[in-house]
């Protein structure tokens, strides 16, 4: 039975939010929000406190669930490379395979269509290039 959880106050989404981020991106999630301080806080606020705080830290569905949906709609998305190139590096570290990975960006081909699938392994292959270039 579906039982809806209620978060409390302000500080405690904004809490509750980096640690979300910090467990699914390994970084690259706050290294965003990071740099969004000097001219946009309350955008990087926003971010911690909704999208991971209210959102991604929910347990409906597992994190690999969760960044594979994110990457087939980014991939989806026109000019969404900079989020995708997050969410792919947040995807290879919550343990998805970068095989599976490139299956759902290809997928995306029938509804996306051709270029958006292809913007999307372009991405994939710079965050794989990046990591196995990584010390």
């Amino acid at each position: 039975m579906f039982q809806p959880k209620a978060h409390s106050a302000a500080s405690d989404r904004f809490r509750h939010g980096l640690a979300a981020l910090e467990q699914i991106s390994a970084g690259s999630g706050k290294a965003v929000t990071g740099s969004l301080m000097e001219t946009a806080p309350d955008l990087s606020r926003f971010i911690v406190e909704f999208c991971y705080g209210d959102i991604l830290s929910r347990s409906g569905i597992d994190n690999r669930t969760k960044e594979l949906a994110i990457i087939a709609l980014l991939t989806a998305k026109t000019g969404a490379a900079p989020q995708l190139k997050v969410h792919i590096s947040a995807a290879l570290n919550v343990g998805v395979a970068a095989s599976e990975i490139i299956e759902v960006i290809q997928q995306m081909a029938i509804y996306a269509g051709f270029p958006a699938a292809l913007n999307g392994i372009f991405s994939a292959q710079a965050v794989l290039a990046e990591q196995t270039t990584a010390p």
